[in-house]
């Protein structure tokens, strides 16, 4: 007697989103067995039970996940396989990076569009300047993943931006601009690039239409894509901050072992004659100094860490302007670097 719960191949297919040929490819697979095949006509036959499984793996294969990996993911738990997709979705993310890379270099090199030699600077520092600036990627708002290129005064200044967080770096060339210039380089393209710059002594920054060409010191060039899209206007944020009303100098090393330590979710700074750090019920009291009436301030530490990590130096300036407003973490070496973050409230959720 034929089950009625069963489908043929075709039904299945048509259900699944799958083509039947596909199925018997993922059948020899090993990654989704009908549940009965007809001993007299071979006919594959599939249970409704199964469509579940087949979404899945339709899905797995969207991400371009390989089928020994796809096998993996079906015999893992939750955890596993939530590690296993974030793996794909890296590694398609990394494939997809290098191809837009190779695509601006290719266009660069269509009609040998004309240079300008912006300015030269050390290729370890540029590398560091994009670390310490570069925000995560917005994929809402595409620009947010960008860096800001600025040469004026005689220096040249890299900002990035996302939802909490602002930097500025300033660095000092090796060779002086050649005047004022803009753009913002996509930052997909710069982290890309950055291992090269690192090993490289000298950078030269050539602007084009389309891509920014970094000349490494063995005259290769690494092509940076420049977005088209209009970046924050950073300057009039900064310029409309309300007053600073207290400020504190702190020792990085300090601070930061501190937080490596403890690793809390949220992070107060309390002024109170001398800073110190509030972390869940305890306090730690920090060498360096405060001005301004007893405030506490809280932050989360996936934004104020990344800000104090990066800065440059062994000392920290903090401006604050009060519970609810943004705070400037400020270094200086040779250049300096500005990072504006935002506070929270003491369970995290946003003033």
């Amino acid at each position: 007697m034929t089950d009625p719960e069963l489908m043929p191949i075709g039904a299945f297919a048509k259900r699944a989103g799958l083509t039947a040929s596909a199925l018997r490819f993922y059948d020899d697979a090993g990654l989704l067995h009908p549940d009965r095949v007809d001993p007299w006509t071979g006919y594959r036959l599939y249970r409704e039970a199964q469509l579940a499984h087949a979404a899945q793996l339709r899905r797995l294969r969207e991400i371009g996940m390989p089928l020994p990996v796809i096998s993996e993911f079906f015999a893992a738990d939750a955890e596993e396989a939530a590690r296993l997709i974030d793996e794909q979705v890296a590694k398609v993310t990394a494939e997809a990076t290098e191809v837009r890379r190779a695509a601006a270099t290719l266009k660069a090199a269509l009609g040998q569009e004309p240079r300008l030699t912006i300015c030269v600077v050390p290729g370890p520092v540029l590398a560091a300047a994009v670390d310490q600036v570069l925000a995560t990627t917005d994929p809402e708002i595409p620009v947010l993943g960008g860096v800001r290129l600025e040469t004026d005064d005689g220096a040249l200044a890299l900002v990035a931006t996302d939802r909490y967080r602002l930097a500025l770096r300033t660095v000092v060339p090796t060779r002086p601009p050649t005047g004022s210039w803009a753009g913002t380089l996509a930052g997909d393209d710069l982290r890309a690039s950055s291992a090269q710059l690192r090993r490289s002594s000298v950078v030269t920054i050539e602007a084009g239409e389309r891509t920014v060409g970094l000349r490494t010191a063995d005259d290769v060039v690494l092509h940076c894509r420049l977005l088209t899209e209009e970046f924050p206007d950073y300057r009039l944020l900064l310029g409309s901050l309300p007053p600073v009303t207290h400020r504190v100098t702190l020792g990085k090393q300090q601070v930061m072992r501190v937080l490596e330590q403890r690793a809390p979710e949220t992070v107060g700074i309390r002024v109170s004659g001398r800073p110190s750090l509030l972390i869940g019920d305890g306090e730690v009291p920090l060498d360096g100094s405060a001005t301004g009436a007893e405030l506490v301030v809280w932050f989360e530490l996936t934004t104020l860490y990344p800000a104090l990590s990066q800065a440059i130096g062994p000392d920290l300036m903090l401006d604050l302007r009060g519970a609810d407003q943004p705070a400037t973490v400020r270094s200086a070496d040779d250049g300096d670097l500005t990072t504006l973050v935002m506070p929270c409230r003491k369970d995290g959720t946003q003033p």
